[in-house]
């Protein structure tokens, strides 16, 4: 048995999830928020047999939309005045962590 950790963007945690469901995954959904831009995320825990692991990965990877985003960055000029100039990243997608389950009960 395993257990996936899939940290999605809140935009496509609703989408994730409804997805997992109709293909028969049971998952615990959890607010969380990522360091590096401070946004809304969702982490899914999801408790499934070794050899149903590889479907979970796919139906998350297809709802899980990745897109850019401008942010603010703040630049030095040589006159040590500081202005903002924007910068595109990559934001969205999915981090997945799989790990084995030594026990698991459903009370």
């Amino acid at each position: 048995m395993k257990l996936i950790y899939a940290i999605v963007n809140r935009c496509d945690s609703r989408t994730v999830a409804n997805a997992l469901s109709k293909e028969g995954f049971f998952s615990t959904k959890l607010a969380s928020t990522g360091n590096f831009l401070m946004t809304g995320n969702t982490t899914f825990f999801i408790a499934t047999e070794d050899d149903k692991v590889d479907k979970a990965i796919e139906v998350i990877k297809a709802h899980s939309q990745k897109r850019t985003q401008t942010i603010p960055s703040a630049t030095i000029g040589d006159t040590g005045v500081s202005f903002s100039t924007p910068v595109e990243i990559t934001v969205g997608g999915a981090t997945i962590i799989v790990t084995d389950i030594d026990r698991f009960e459903k009370i």
